[in-house]
């Protein structure tokens, strides 16, 4: 009999770090993240494929992601990474063997086996192509790849429709070229939903109130079907506490949101999934099987028998050491036995699902229905922060195929088949800490929105006003890469990385670089607007900007001006 349903989403992002080898410290986030979760997630698809097991995931590639995949600098890059972590594990090797450390080279030896897997597997298998790979799996009906906005900008924070609207619908086409299909969920960056109301501005920007659209508005423009929030939000909504006190701005627009929200009479529960009066449905996270998986202390990443992400050897940074039982103590790290570790991932893959068990049980017996149970995760959780991830999964989507008391499905296969007319609305909120906006906008990270405001009016008056005229294509140029650089510093990894400070230097220089250039070809637009042409000097210029942030070639300036037009129609999703 069966208890419930089961869907696994997972988000795969990552921010605009090629820059076409300009930035080798960010460049190593994206090939680790390919070589240690996006091809082992692959693998793991291909060897339940042939099994004739269907896991139905549901996984998110942002726009800006699949850009960056597909780009042959990338493709070229990552090929050279993983030649050299071979022959870092090659020279590890040999000094382990020097100091008679066997079991340690034995590891080293391992190490050059993943990598070399991991250049065969990218060559042979998938043709270089990791979107494809993923796509053909969506083709085989192994999983759904879902859409996000083009940068992931944080949606509700953004100070202009135009700029909302632009990161949707490049979201969308983004999706549409690298996996031939129209996109039916979209993965809202953070969780970060802004019902509809008189929105003021969190900071001063001389902007008077204006009506905006809730960001369901902007998907069902876009015949976006469905989107996540955190649980916090489909039960009513967390207060915003003591960050309303430590940032006044944000505590304003917590009280313009909550009073266009009214808390539920009856009780919501995060299994069940909800219709917008746009149209749209949404799931929400659930949290009891969130902290088995991504809690590093009470998850199961945090097994003493699996491998230590912290601890590296230097300078080649591979790792070589168990997490142990003294976890805060990298000097007393033991060394990393495969064999040990690999023991424990199917025992808690099957407390995993034991646990999924009982508490769609529990809500069935309380309810008298079937929910669904959404677990959702950073898809760079599975084998970069946690190593034994990957297996993890193939171990969960095994044992539910074994066990019929639970229904896997897709998102849109839940829509499909059990479909809702239990009409929410939604409060303001996020799934960041406190459940609000204070991770993305606080006394840190403010002065990146003081930056944007001013841009992303500017640049929308500047398409505006050349809507209906004929532009010369070295002015479509400037306009274009203006659009690219904006979007680029809109990414919301900036603010997050500078509020947890785990790499704050580093994002506030490749804000602070969009946000140089984007004044500087707003300024060439108004040379070119002056005098019909603009100087040799600032032409090399431009073409600098357009190697250096290349990504949406397809961009057009135009959708910048197509707002007004959507604002005149009626927002719901199309039939």
């Amino acid at each position: 009999m069966t208890v419930g349903r089961f869907s696994l989403v997972l988000h795969s992002h990552m921010p605009y770090v090629l820059s076409h080898g300009k930035s080798p410290h960010g460049t190593d986030w994206i090939f680790e993240s390919a070589a240690e979760c996006y091809l082992p997630i692959l693998n793991v698809l291909d060897r339940l494929e042939k099994e004739n097991v269907y896991p139905k995931w549901t996984i998110n590639i942002t726009p800006i992601l699949a850009e960056q995949l597909e780009d042959e600098d990338f493709k070229s890059g990552f090929e050279e990474y993983c030649l050299e972590q071979i022959d870092i594990a090659k020279s590890d090797q040999k000094n382990f063997r020097k100091d008679s450390a066997l079991w340690m080279e034995g590891i080293s030896s391992l190490w050059q086996r993943y990598y070399k897997r991991s250049l065969t597997e990218f060559h042979e298998k998938w043709n270089r192509s990791i979107c494809g790979g993923f796509k053909y799996f969506q083709q085989k009906g192994l999983i759904e790849i879902i859409t996000s906005a083009a940068t992931h900008g944080y949606l509700p924070l953004l100070s202009t429709e135009e700029s909302v609207h632009a990161q949707v619908r490049i979201g969308k086409e983004v999706y549409k070229k690298h996996f031939g299909t129209d996109p039916r969920g979209f993965w809202l960056p953070e969780c970060a939903y802004r019902p509809a109301y008189l929105w003021n501005a969190p900071i001063e920007d001389g902007v008077q109130p204006y009506q905006r659209w809730g960001i369901d508005h902007f998907l069902a423009s876009e015949n976006i079907e469905y989107f996540f929030v955190d649980s916090h939000m489909i039960k009513g909504g967390a207060p915003l506490g003591t960050y309303g006190a430590l940032f006044p701005g944000l505590q304003k627009l917590f009280k313009q949101g909550r009073e266009k929200f009214t808390p539920p009479p009856e009780l919501r529960s995060e299994y069940e999934h909800f219709v917008l009066p746009s149209g749209v449905s949404c799931f929400a996270r659930d949290s009891h099987s969130t902290v088995r998986v991504w809690s590093s202390e009470a998850g199961y990443p945090g097994t003493p028998e699996y491998l230590e992400f912290h601890k590296k050897l230097f300078p080649g940074r591979l790792r070589y050491w168990r997490v142990s039982e003294e976890k805060g103590d990298l000097g007393l790290k033991k060394p990393y036995d495969p064999w040990n570790a690999f023991q424990k991932i199917y025992e808690q893959a099957c407390d995993f699902v034991d646990a999924l068990k009982l508490n769609l049980s529990e809500y069935k017996h309380q309810s008298g229905e079937v929910g669904t149970l959404v677990s959702m995760y950073d898809t760079e959780l599975f084998g970069h922060w946690w190593w034994e991830g990957p297996e993890f999964l193939y171990e969960v989507a095994r044992k539910m195929h074994s066990d019929a008391s639970i229904e896997c499905k897709t998102c849109s296969e839940n829509i499909d088949q059990h479909p809702t007319t239990r009409e929410i609305s939604l409060p303001e909120g996020s799934w960041g800490e406190g459940g609000y906006h204070y991770i993305w906008l606080n006394e840190d990270n403010v002065w990146t929105w003081k930056e944007l405001y001013p841009l992303q009016v500017k640049f929308k008056n500047i398409v505006y006003q050349l809507r209906d005229k004929n532009v010369d294509t070295t002015l479509e140029r400037i306009l274009n890469q203006c659009g690219r650089e904006l979007l680029l510093a809109e990414s919301s990894d900036w603010q997050f990385l500078i509020s947890t400070k785990s790499a704050r230097d580093y994002a506030e220089v490749r804000f602070s670089d969009h946000v140089i250039r984007l004044k500087k070809l707003l300024d060439m637009i108004t040379e070119f607007l002056d005098n019909q042409d603009v100087s040799v000097e600032n032409l090399d210029y431009l073409s600098e900007c357009e190697k250096k942030d290349s990504p949406f070639q397809e961009l057009s300036y135009k959708m910048w001006s197509e707002f007004d037009n959507l604002q005149s129609g009626e927002c719901t999703k199309s039939s």
